[in-house]
């Protein structure tokens, strides 16, 4: 056995990323691999420390989350580097087919018998002991076709006809669907990725300025019409209005927040996971993190996502085609609108929307959708060359 050792090939994670069959690898492109892989180890070490002790209380091992978590982590670092590894024009022509099943899936889970309810809404599709979200894959569905449909129509950027209208209405569709389940977090990235498009697209600013607007104000409508929504608004403007209920959730986060201090409690040592934070390993893992590990260990992941924008706009720049800025600008927006929205509903300055952060909340949905569309704007970056 020890003879036919050396007969079997061995290739480092490194050797693999330079064996990508296409360009040159950039200073961004590491970096933006870098940044993905710290906030998933970062994330599971995160998961361990919260998810025990709900996974204590429900008598379940205190491992069991995390493991759940870990196998999304792996699946997800080997869809990345499947999809890093392949040319991403090749997602151009399968783009409306995409959007077309995106529409299926989030429209399938308004079908009873189909989506599964959790804590008042119906957001998952189950395949045996798997739940799956399509509301996560929607969002990647929406930057191909935007990316796609933009790509082909170069110097008709002021024909709204061409380029808003059939963008919008697709977006429509989507965030529509996804709003009924209900959920308004999702739906609104879904519209900040199809705007990212249209302005890297070159779309003018005043029919995409009015078509914002429009947007601003639906949304403002959805979160105001109905009655838990518009109560998360009141307690975002102020939380001790209802200390005991509505406002309970932005008032432990703050307190875990400045419970940290500057260096934090330590890892492992946070007292809001201990049933004062509801969502604690989902929607506000950030607050706890921001407890454990202090002021310094929440401006590092600040810090690590801001690497991950700068990366992804500097790719869209410098992208070889068309079709490679606007997906870019697509994917770089979405995971940098989703970090801020998250965030700054931690903190107290945005209403609580539900929406995870990217690459640390517990769920596989959207943890491997992250990793698929980081995997394309890897891609992108990779066959950038460099400038002589």
């Amino acid at each position: 056995m020890t003879a036919l050792a050396p007969q079997i090939p061995r290739r480092s994670l490194g050797a693999l990323l330079r064996s990508a069959p296409v360009g040159q690898a950039t200073m961004p492109f590491y970096v933006l691999f870098a940044v993905v892989i710290g906030l998933n180890a970062i994330g599971l070490v995160m998961v361990l420390s919260v998810s025990s002790v709900t996974n204590l209380y429900l008598g379940q091992s205190t491992w069991y989350t995390f493991q759940r978590q870990f196998v999304w982590s792996i699946v997800g670092l080997l869809a990345l580097i499947l999809v890093m590894r392949m040319d991403y024009r090749r997602w151009q022509r399968h783009s409306n087919a995409l959007a077309a099943l995106a529409l299926l899936l989030v429209g399938a889970v308004l079908v009873p018998g189909i989506g599964t309810s959790a804590n008042g809404a119906t957001r998952w599709i189950y395949f045996g002991p798997i739940s799956f979200q399509p509301s996560e894959p929607a969002k990647l569905a929406m930057a191909l076709f935007a990316a796609s449909w933009l790509a082909d129509k170069a110097g008709l950027e002021r024909d709204t006809r061409t380029t808003i209208r059939p963008v919008m209405t697709v977006c429509s569709l989507l965030a529509g669907l996804v709003f009924l389940q209900p959920n308004l977090g999702n739906p609104v990235i879904i519209v900040v990725i199809a705007f990212a498009a249209l302005f890297m697209a070159g779309v003018p600013l005043v029919p995409l300025t009015g078509w914002s607007l429009i947007s601003g104000v639906v949304a403002a409508l959805a979160a105001w019409g109905t009655g838990y929504r518009r109560d998360r608004v009141t307690a975002m403007l102020d939380p001790w209005s209802d200390p005991l209920d509505t406002g309970w959730q932005t008032i432990q986060s703050l307190v875990g927040i400045a419970s940290g201090g500057v260096s934090g409690v330590g890892l492992g040592e946070s007292r809001i996971k201990w049933g004062f934070l509801p969502e604690a390993q989902t929607d506000f893992i950030f607050a706890v993190l921001a407890e454990e590990m202090g002021w310094l260990g929440a401006m590092f992941i600040i810090g690590l996502f801001t690497g991950f924008v700068l990366c992804g706009i500097w790719t869209a720049l410098h992208s070889p085609d068309r079709f490679g800025q606007i997906l870019a600008a697509g994917i770089t927006v979405w995971v940098g609108a989703q970090a801020f929205v998250n965030i700054a509903a931690v903190v107290g300055m945005l209403p609580i929307t539900g929406v995870p952060l990217p690459f640390l909340s517990v769920g596989g949905s959207a943890l491997l959708t992250c990793m698929v569309a980081t995997g394309m704007l890897l891609n992108i970056a990779r066959q950038i060359r460099a400038e002589p």
